[in-house]
């Protein structure tokens, strides 16, 4: 079994509140993310496949595919965006880096299972102190 990377970058604004709580229970909770005007911030997504290398080719997977898949199906749906509004897979969601973990997953898990890989992790970092690792 072997494991490679591919590291994507995207910049995205949002904000975390739950609508059915007050202004200052929002800011109780979550400070200054809880921003009424917003904050953003400079992604870093890595994600992980697993599985054996190809004896023909020598990959596990190839990387263009992998990087356009990830452009295609996620990056391009989040650069430059506000999480909260403009996301179709964040809609009703608490825009978390947690849950934007969670959802990314959801949509490479079957793309990339229909090569010879399998999704192995998302991390997401949302500050260079602060990230999500996703096993599924």
């Amino acid at each position: 079994m072997i494991y490679i990377t591919r590291r994507e970058s995207f910049n995205a604004a949002h904000k975390l509140a739950r609508e059915d709580w007050s202004l200052d229970k929002n800011t109780e909770v979550y400070g200054k993310c809880a921003n009424p005007n917003w904050h953003g911030h400079n992604y870093q997504l890595y994600v992980t496949v697993k599985g054996e290398v190809n004896p023909e080719t020598g990959f596990l997977v190839d990387l263009k595919w992998l990087k356009q898949l990830i452009n295609v199906n996620v990056i391009d749906k989040v650069d430059h965006k506000n999480l909260n509004i403009d996301v179709d897979f964040m809609q009703g969601k608490l825009a978390s880096t947690e849950n934007l973990a969670i959802a990314i997953w959801d949509i490479l898990k079957p793309l990339i299972a229909e090569s010879d890989a399998e999704l192995h992790s998302i991390k997401l970092y949302e500050t260079e102190n602060n990230f999500v690792e996703y096993l599924g």
